[in-house]
């Protein structure tokens, strides 16, 4: 029957007993699937982790610049990591280096939730930061 109407005879559960078969056209079906797949692959989004390295004597200006771009990451909906990085001797006076991130978590607010707290790793000091869940979405 499927030759005669020039498709194809496909399998579609082996496992039932008796096997069950349709008569399609399996190149097209194929292709649909594909499209489905990809369909559902452009709604997923996928969110990166933005990183913003700074020092503990950073200057109070250079922060708000740093500000800045860490909330432009967060509005496109990206996490962000910002790292504080200590020198030399700089690692004996860890508080400042606490400071900065409190006051980037402040500054930060009313867009971010801090994912996760001030933690040290080696010579480094970093917190994450996500956007907070709007309402609507």
């Amino acid at each position: 029957m499927a030759e005669s109407q020039q498709l194809d005879l496909v399998e579609v559960s082996p496992t039932a007993v008796p096997p069950v078969c349709r008569i399609m056209d399996y190149g097209k079906f194929k292709y649909q699937q594909a499209k489905k797949q990809a369909e559902a692959k452009k709604k997923q989004v996928q969110v990166e982790l933005k990183e913003v390295k700074l020092r503990p004597k950073t200057d109070v200006h250079d922060l708000e610049f740093k500000v800045k771009h860490v909330r432009r990451f967060l509005e496109e909906g990206n996490k962000a990591k910002i790292t504080v990085v200590f020198r030399g001797r700089e690692i004996t006076h860890q508080e400042l280096g606490m400071a900065a991130l409190e006051k980037f978590s402040a500054e930060l607010a009313d867009i971010a939730i801090v994912e996760v707290r001030q933690k040290m790793e080696g010579r480094s000091m970093f917190m994450i930061v996500a956007p907070k869940v709007k309402a609507g979405k």
